[in-house]
């Protein structure tokens, strides 16, 4: 299976996108994956990939494959090269439309002469070919591959009013024939309107290219020469990889992740959680990159670099996402298809009625047909919901809300109630050791407990190995973590060691109130007690969910009296304690039929339970397995995101539909307008030029938007 990832440019839309995508599908491609507004597209081949071929299709269609043209010999041509750009187009071909316009002051300046039939042709012609160059190619190439696209309105509009100005000209039929500057201002407002669109499309990826461009800084190398003495050099971090050592002064960034090996520092992580209040690191600490240095000097050596860092991980989850349909896109992907069809078929009817029925002449009939073509615009539907989505994912990424797919951004605007899972999510899963109890020699039992503790990825369990960390240890010769009770190891000479909750050995105990028990052979030979701290932003998470009237529920793998202490503490509506994973499954399966239900846990136990409910949250210190089964995952213990995240998520949605609502509309109002005769196929170019960047600019509100 090969993974291939490409950055297409000039798509504009989703119509774009699904000519991609489907061109994609013919090469036998699958799980392919493309966002109009970034060019990110990414799919799988279950065989070797023909670069030149699919860059000979992917330019038939009009786009342009990143990095290959430019090493194609068969790239772009020498007038492309010269307008490559919207914006250089539009200002080529602005100066030659405003003369063409002018002739309309005719009557009160002396610009007679720009009546002359030919004289107008002449102007208009650089216009037309640039027009027909990029637009009609595009159309053709659109009309090859079965997905019409909306240059085909443009050029259909703009060819017949040349043709029908041509005839005029050429067979001297008068003024009332003439319409050069029609076919000229369709085409130039089209660029301006494209440039706009580029501009505001652009200001939507914003938070996204801010990540992007915190990964690529020069770093200070540490290398060592003969004598073993430092030398530093200056790299670019693209060249670091993992084991280098690096330093990193005060208000430079790290370049990759790392861990501190020497020094202490204050780091704002702002990059990562979206807050600038700098946190304390020292020896041992692990340094994101992309955070920044606020004081102090260390030396730190790479864990990850490149690809491998958190911070990329984090932008290609956001492009993935983006690159995700929602639910709510699928309407408006189905009539994007279909729509410039029915366009045509319009412009045809309006046409027929207005010239054999309304009885108005050729010109006024043939205006009114191109009109309904150029104001039309599928774009705007497809724009909808991808712009919101990309403002929506790039907002939540900079303040520490990682969404792995648009669905689950989505999904947010109809939770009604949020479970917690106890230990890690509520509670800061930091636990000390404050009493334990042995029948065998204290030193043996700590060497049980810390041989079985190691293996397990429970927060308790890392807390009391942490406490009790030793070098001497049994060396099992089997270990085994029961998911949701404990750890299971057997020795070489056959005996078998448990530690765990009072559920694996509930039969064995008279007392049930300790935390971790341990066994050997089936019989106790000892306990542990803990203590964990209540994260301090908890209850303000759990008022705010009441403000918004959520109900809240408490689902843990704790004893009964700890999850009721929690409760009562934190106000939560209800709470199920003692419940194993099979439990938990079964729990959100019965609250999810009842209420959309949002689930947020962090540890192995936690994971069948994130993958079923409606919305799965995890924490960004969570189990891998807990991380890779959450729709959502909030970054550095960051639970006082929840509000964040589900507000965002409420929001994207709410501007998803303004923009959908603003899509039809338009379109519903403008075409019967446009074929009323109540707009000239100048002032309708002019509005739909403007139409996307309603929407993007819509789509931009989120950036700034109070949601809280």
């Amino acid at each position: 299976m090969i993974k291939v990832d490409w950055t297409v440019e000039g798509m504009t839309c989703s119509n774009c996108a699904l000519s991609v995508n489907k061109f994609l599908q013919k090469e036998g491609m699958n799980d392919i994956k493309v966002n109009p507004l970034s060019g990110a597209v990414s799919f799988n081949s279950d065989h070797n990939i023909d670069e030149e071929k699919m860059l000979k299709g992917i330019r038939s269609l009009g786009y342009q494959i990143s990095g290959m043209d430019d090493k194609s010999p068969h790239g772009q041509r020498s007038f492309g090269n010269l307008l490559s750009t919207n914006k250089k187009r539009f200002l080529f071909t602005l100066p030659f439309t405003f003369l063409l316009m002018m002739h309309m002051l005719h009557r009160w300046l002396p610009l007679h002469w720009l009546m002359n039939p030919w004289i107008q042709l002449l102007i208009c012609l650089p216009v037309f070919c640039t027009g027909m160059y990029f637009f009609g190619s595009s159309a053709i190439n659109s009309l090859r591959n079965g997905m019409p696209n909306m240059d085909v309105l443009i050029t259909l509009g703009a060819l017949a009013s040349f043709i029908y100005s041509l005839t005029g000209a050429v067979m001297q039929l008068g003024e009332g024939y003439l319409f050069f500057e029609t076919s000229a201002s369709i085409i130039t407002l089209i660029f301006m309107g494209n440039t706009l669109e580029e501009s505001a499309i652009k200001s939507t990826q914003k938070s996204l290219q801010t990540l992007v461009k915190s990964q690529k800084v020069m770093a200070t190398m540490i290398a060592f020469d003969g004598d073993h003495h430092e030398q530093l050099f200056a790299v670019e971090n693209s060249s670091l990889k993992s084991g280098d050592l690096v330093l990193i002064k005060n208000g430079e960034q790290v370049p990759a992740d790392c861990r501190i090996l020497w020094g202490d520092c204050l780091v704002n992580e702002a990059i990562m959680t979206g807050e600038s209040f700098p946190v304390a690191k020292q020896k041992k600490d692990f340094l994101v990159g992309g955070s920044v240095l606020d004081s102090g000097i260390v030396k730190a050596q790479v864990t990850a670099a490149g690809d491998a860092t958190v911070l990329s991980g984090i932008i290609k989850m956001v492009q993935n996402a983006q690159s995700e349909k929602p639910p709510v896109q699928k309407m408006a992907d189905a009539i994007s298809a279909v729509f410039v069809p029915i366009v045509v078929g319009i412009s045809l009817l309006s046409f027929i009625i207005n010239y054999y029925v309304a009885d108005h002449s050729l010109s006024s009939s043939l205006m009114r047909s191109i009109a309904v073509l150029v104001i039309s615009c599928p774009c705007a539907l497809g724009l909808a919901t991808p712009a919101a989505i990309a403002v929506g994912l790039g907002r939540a990424a900079r303040n520490g809300v990682l969404f792995r797919n648009a669905s689950g951004l989505e999904n947010f605007k109809s939770i009604r109630q949020v479970v917690f899972d106890k230990t890690g999510t509520l509670t800061t899963g930091e636990f000390l050791l404050t009493n334990f109890h042995t029948s065998i020699a204290e030193t043996e039992f700590k060497k049980i407990v810390f041989s079985l503790e190691k293996y397990s990825g429970h927060p308790i369990a890392r807390s009391i190995a942490g406490q009790w960390k030793m070098n001497e240890l049994i060396r099992w010769k089997k270990i085994d973590e029961i998911k949701g009770l404990g750890m299971r190891g057997e020795d070489s000479d056959g005996n078998v060691y448990e530690a765990g909750s009072v559920n694996m050995i509930e039969n064995l105990i008279v007392e049930r109130h300790h935390q971790v028990y341990i066994a050997k052979n089936k019989e106790v030979i000892g306990w542990l007690d803990v203590s964990d701290k209540v994260r301090p932003e908890a209850k303000n998470v759990i008022d705010w969910l009441h403000s918004q009237n959520i109900k809240t529920v408490l689902l843990s793998g704790d004893r009964e009296d700890k999850c009721l202490q929690i409760a009562r503490e934190l106000g939560i509506d209800e709470y199920y304690s003692e419940q194993t994973p099979s439990q938990k499954l079964a729990k959100i399966t019965e609250l999810n039929a009842a209420l959309p239900t949002a689930m947020i846990g962090d540890g192995i136990n936690d994971a069948p339970a994130l993958a079923k409910a409606t919305v799965g949250i995890s924490l960004s210190d969570a189990s891998q397995l807990a991380l890779q089964s959450a729709d959502v995952v909030l970054i550095n213990h960051g639970l006082k995101n929840l509000p964040n995240a589900l507000s965002l998520g409420k929001h994207t949605y709410l501007t998803i539909k303004q923009n959908l609502f603003w899509a039809f509309l338009y379109n519903i109002i403008a075409i019967p307008i446009a074929a009323g005769g109540f707009l000239s196929p100048t002032v309708a170019a002019l509005a739909m030029a403007f139409s996307d960047v309603v929407l993007a600019a819509n789509s931009v509100r989120l950036f700034v938007k109070k949601i809280l």
